[in-house]
C-alpha cells in the first residue's frame, strides 16, 4: 500500500484551537529572554557570573525550546485525528475491455502485428487484475459487439481474446457504447451497490464509422465510468488494403479527450513493450483505490522524536562539562 503524502484533512478539527497556545508561549519565551538579559546586566563581574551559573551555549538553550515547540505542535495535530489518503487493493470492480480489431492492426510496425501484440498485453493485464473483479470484452470495428459479458471467469475470456477476428472499420463512439451496455450487465453486489465500473479502451486509429466519440464520452461521463484510453501503433505504420499503401497512425487528439472527459487516464504506446507499461500504468488506476484512513500514530512518533531532541537540548545546558 502506497501512502500519498499531502496536508491531511482532520476527523475533529476542532480540536486544532489547542494551536493558538503555541504563539502565546512563543512570546513567553522572548519575554523571559530580555527580562534574563536584564538581571544579566546587574553583572559587573562577568567571570563571577560565570563561575555561579556555569557555561550554557546559547544555541542548544533555543534548539532545546524550539524542539518542545514542534514536539507540542505535532502533539496538537495528532488530537485533531489527521486522515491521510492511502492506494488500497480494491475488492471488486467492473472491467470492460475494448481491443480494436480493424483491419489497421494488421501493421507490422509493433512486431510480430499490431493485433498479436495487443492480444497479448492484453491477457497480461487481466491476468494482473484481483480475481474479485468481473471483465468483459468488446470489439472495436464497424460494428463493436460484447464478445465476453462481464465474468471472473479467466479462462473463458482468455479463449474470447485469442479469439478476436480482424474486421473493417473504426467505430469508437459506438464501442464505447457497448462498453456501457456490458456494464449494465455486470451480476449485482450482495449488498444492491453497483461496484465500480471502468473502461479500458485501446485504439490504433481514427473514428471512422457510428456515433461521435465526444457524445459516447460524455454518456461515460454521466454514469460516472471512467475510460482510460491507450493509443497504439506509431506514427509511420502503415498497411496495405485493396493495393493502396494507408497510414494507420494513432487519433492521439481523439483518445485524449475521451479520458479527460470522462477523467480516465490517457497514455501512448508504440511498442510491445510501451503497451504492457501502458496497461501497467492503467492497471494501478484500475486496481486500487484511494480512501482515508487515521494517520494519528505518525504525528504522535513525530512529537516524541521532538520531545527526544527537546530533551537531550535539556541535559547538555544542565550538566556542567570539565574544562
Amino acid at each position: 500500500m502506497t501512502l500519498l503524502l499531502s496536508w491531511p484533512e482532520f476527523e475533529s478539527p476542532q480540536r486544532l484551537w489547542v494551536l493558538v497556545a503555541l504563539p502565546v508561549l512563543v512570546v513567553l519565551y522572548l519575554v523571559l529572554l530580555r527580562l534574563k538579559g536584564r538581571v544579566s546586566m546587574r553583572f559587573t563581574n562577568t567571570g563571577l557570573l560565570g563561575a555561579v551559573v556555569g557555561s550554557q551555549r546559547r544555541w542548544t538553550r533555543h534548539l532545546a525550546v524550539a524542539m518542545s515547540l514542534c514536539s507540542l505542535v505535532a502533539l496538537g495535530l495528532a488530537w485533531a485525528q489527521p486522515l491521510g489518503t492511502e492506494k488500497v487493493p480494491r475488492e471488486r470492480a467492473t472491467v470492460v475491455l475494448v481491443i480494436d480489431t480493424s483491419l489497421s492492426m494488421q501493421a507490422t510496425d509493433v512486431e510480430p502485428d499490431r493485433l498479436t501484440a495487443a492480444k497479448q498485453a492484453a491477457s497480461a493485464f487481466v491476468d494482473g487484475l484481483p480475481d474479485g473483479f468481473n471483465v468483459a470484452l468488446v470489439d472495436l470495428n464497424a460494428q463493436p459487439s460484447i464478445k465476453m459479458p462481464p465474468s471472473t471467469d479467466r479462462g473463458a475470456l482468455e479463449r474470447a481474446i485469442g479469439a478476436l477476428q480482424l474486421q473493417d472499420g473504426t467505430a469508437l463512439g459506438d464501442a464505447l457504447e457497448v462498453a456501457l451496455q456490458a456494464v449494465s450487465q455486470a451480476p449485482p453486489a450482495e449488498d444492491e451497490e453497483p461496484p465500480p465500473a471502468m473502461v479500458v479502451l485501446l485504439s490504433d486509429g481514427t473514428d471512422t464509422a457510428g456515433s461521435a466519440p465526444i457524445d459516447a464520452a460524455r454518456q461515460a461521463a454521466q454514469q460516472e465510468v471512467p475510460v482510460h484510453t491507450i493509443a497504439y501503433g506509431t506514427e509511420n505504420g502503415f498497411v496495405d488494403i485493396d493495393g493502396r499503401r494507408e497510414n494507420v497512425a494513432p487519433d492521439t487528439a481523439t483518445l485524449r479527450q475521451v479520458a479527460d472527459i470522462t477523467e480516465g487516464r490517457s497514455v501512448n504506446a508504440d511498442s510491445a513493450e510501451d503497451l504492457a507499461d501502458a496497461y501497467r500504468d492503467i492497471g494501478s488506476a484500475v486496481g486500487y483505490e484511494e480512501v482515508r484512513k487515521p494517520i494519528t500514530a505518525q504525528y504522535a512518533f513525530g512529537a516524541l522524536g521532538f520531545a527526544v531532541v527537546a530533551a537531550l537540548g535539556a541535559v547538555m545546558m544542565a550538566a556542567r562539562w570539565p574544562r
